[in-house]
C-alpha cells in the first residue's frame, strides 16, 4: 500500500515510524514531514492550510490511504474534501470535527447528550465573561472557543489571573479569532487521563490510557503548552474505569453524533478528569494526542496499517489489538520562549548516542537539517520515548536519553510520569495481557 501522513509534528514521527514497521506498506510519505520523518518516509512540502493542495497531492501520489495527524485540516474538513474525490482518508467530517473545532459547540453537545462535565457558561462578550466569572469559585477555567494548539485554556487561581486571560483572549486577541467566545468553567479536582479510541462508526478500538503533562513546568506550574511530555501505563486505569468511561462516555458519545446527523469516524480523544465523583468529561480532540502518540504507539504491537484498514472498511469490531504489558514514557524538549515566542534555529547535538541506550526513540517535532547540523524549528522540538519492564525504569531510561541532548536554550519538565510512582501498583488489566515484550520485530 501506498501511505500518506498529512502533519509535521512528533505525533506524525510516531505514525511514521510505526506504519513504516508494516508488512503491508509499501511506500510512505508524509506532508510536509520533518527531519526525524524524513528517516521513515518520503516528505513532500506542501502548505497544510490548503485542502486541495494536499488532495492534489494524494491523487498525484496515488495514495492508497491518508492519515491526518493535526486538528487543523480535520476541522477545515479535508475528510469530505477527499472523499468527494473518491480518496480514502482516516478521519471525521468536518460536521464531527465541531468537537475539537469548537469548545462551545462540545461542552453543549456534552450537555445535551447529558454526559459527565463541569459546569459551565458562554460568554461572547468581555461584559458577559467578567459577569461569569463572578458566578464561579477559585480556581476557575477559561477556555477560547476555537483551535489554540492546546495554549487556549487557562486555569485561573485568582479573579486577576481569569481577568487577564478574558481579556488576553477577546481584546488583545493573542489567540486571534479563536478567542471570540470564551467559556467560564468549573475547577474540577482530580488526575487527567487522555482516553483515545480508533471508530468506524461501529466498533470501537480503544488505545491505552495515558498521562499528558500540559503545564510548563514541573509540579503543574506556569502555562499550558501543547504538551511537555505523557507516560502510558496500565495503573491509570483499573479494568472497572476502562469499561466505565466507555459505558458512560463514549458510547453516548458516538451515540450523540449519530442522532445529531455527524456521525463520527477515526480517532477519537476524550480528556477526562478523574475526580473523587468518577470520571468526568474535560475536552474532545479529533485526532491523535500529541505526545500521548508516542508513548502510545511504542506500546502497540498489532500491526497499525491493519487496523486503520480494518477501520475504513467497517470491521473494527472483528479485529483483535495487542499492546506491550511495558509502560512507556515520553519527555518532550522545547526551546527557550515555548509557548508564547519559542526561539529556532539552534543546533541540536547528542542525537546519534540516544537510541545506542536501548529502548529509547527520539521523535522528532520541530526540526530540519541544514549543512549537516540538526536545528530547531519550533517549540516542542523532540520527544524521547522509551519503555522498560516498569514504569520507574521507563522513566529513568527517558531521562538517560535527554541527558545526552543538548540545544542553546533547551528545557524540559523533569517530572514525567511522577504522579504514577506515588500509586500503589496494580495489576494489569486483561486487555493489555495479550502482548508480550517490548518491540515488535522491525520491517525488513
Amino acid at each position: 500500500m501506498k501511505l500518506l501522513i498529512i502533519g509535521s509534528g512528533g505525533r506524525e514521527h510516531a505514525l511514521a515510524f510505526k506504519l513504516h514497521e508494516s508488512q503491508l506498506m509499501d511506500e510512505l510519505y508524509c506532508a510536509p514531514g520533518n527531519a526525524g520523518i524524513a528517516q521513515e518516509a518520503e516528505c513532500v512540502p506542501v502548505d497544510l492550510t490548503q485542502n486541495k493542495a494536499l488532495v492534489d497531492l494524494a491523487k498525484r501520489l496515488h495514495a492508497d490511504l491518508t492519515i491526518v495527524g493535526p486538528e487543523a485540516p480535520l476541522v477545515a474538513g479535508i475528510v469530505d474534501d477527499f472523499e468527494k474525490e473518491g480518496l480514502a482518508i482516516i478521519g471525521p467530517s468536518k460536521a464531527a470535527a465541531r468537537l475539537e473545532g469548537s469548545k462551545v459547540f462540545a461542552k453543549q453537545f456534552m450537555q445535551r447528550n447529558g454526559l459527565p462535565t463541569a459546569r459551565f457558561e458562554v460568554a461572547d462578550n468581555v461584559k458577559d465573561a467578567l459577569n461569569a466569572l463572578a458566578r464561579f469559585p477559585l480556581p476557575v477555567v477559561v477556555k477560547a472557543d476555537g483551535l489554540a494548539a492546546g495554549k487556549g485554556v487557562v486555569v485561573a487561581r485568582t479573579h486577576v489571573e481569569a481577568q487577564q486571560a478574558v481579556e488576553d483572549f477577546m481584546v488583545r486577541k493573542t489567540l486571534g479569532s479563536a478567542g471570540d467566545r470564551v467559556i467560564i468553567e468549573e475547577c474540577l479536582r482530580g488526575e487527567e487521563t487522555s482516553f483515545i479510541i480508533l471508530t468506524d462508526g461501529r466498533g470501537i478500538l480503544p488505545l491505552v490510557p495515558t498521562q499528558d503533562h500540559k503545564a510548563l513546568l514541573d509540579g503543574d506550574q506556569g502555562p499550558n503548552t501543547g504538551g511537555m511530555g505523557a507516560y502510558s501505563d496500565d495503573s491509570i486505569l483499573s479494568e472497572a474505569l476502562h469499561d466505565e468511561i466507555l459505558r458512560s462516555i463514549v458510547a453516548p458519545t458516538l451515540a450523540g453524533m449519530e442522532m445529531e446527523g455527524s456521525p463520527y469516524r477515526g480517532f477519537l480523544y476524550f480528556g477526562l478528569m478523574m475526580t473523587a465523583a468518577g470520571p468526568m468529561l474535560l475536552e474532545y480532540n479529533v485526532r491523535l494526542g500529541d505526545p500521548e502518540t508516542q508513548p502510545i504507539l511504542w506500546r502497540l504491537r498489532s500491526d497499525l496499517v491493519e487496523l486503520l484498514v480494518a477501520s475504513r472498511e467497517g470491521r473494527l469490531a472483528t479485529v483483535d489489538v495487542h499492546w506491550s504489558p511495558n509502560p512507556a514514557v515520553c519527555v518532550v524538549l522545547t526551546s527557550r520562549g515555548y509557548p508564547a515566542k519559542p526561539e529556532i534555529d539552534k543546533v541540536i547535538t547528542g542525537h546519534e548516542g540516544v537510541e545506542a541506550l536501548g529502548g529509547v526513540k527520539i521523535f522528532h517535532a520541530a526540526t530540519r537539517v541544514q549543512d549537516h547540523q540538526l536545528l530547531t524549528t519550533g517549540g516542542r522540538v523532540l520527544g524521547v520515548t522509551a519503555t522498560a519492564q516498569d514504569l520507574p525504569a521507563a522513566i529513568q531510561r527517558a531521562y538517560a536519553g535527554v541527558a545526552k541532548l543538548q540545544f542553546d536554550g533547551m528545557h524540559y519538565r523533569k517530572d514525567i510520569g511522577a504522579k504514577a510512582l506515588q500509586r500503589v501498583p496494580k495489576a494489569p488489566p486483561k486487555r493489555a495481557r495479550a502482548a508480550r515484550g517490548d518491540r515488535p520485530s522491525p520491517r525488513k
